[in-house]
């Protein structure tokens, strides 16, 4: 039987290095500023949506959205 190689087999990866630099970049450069501080908050504070929401004064659900849009972009612009 023959062993088929998995998807992440095929792939070249950038060093872990290279992908965090490419990260910040489109971080710094590609989001809004609102996109940027919630995705600062939320992945690199570690904060919750809640605690965000109440920091800023607006629903939770308007942080949520803005940080799906923020990853949508980020997965966009990141896409290879």
């Amino acid at each position: 039987m023959r062993s088929i190689p998995f998807e992440d087999e095929r792939t070249v990866r950038l060093p872990k290095k290279l992908q965090q630099q490419r990260l910040h970049r489109v971080i710094r450069e590609e989001l809004t500023e609102l996109q940027r501080e919630t995705v600062i908050a939320y992945y690199f504070q570690e904060m919750t949506l809640s605690e965000i929401a109440r920091q800023r004064g607006v629903n939770k659900s308007t942080v949520s959205r803005t940080l799906r849009r923020a990853e949508e972009r980020l997965r966009r612009f990141l896409r290879y």
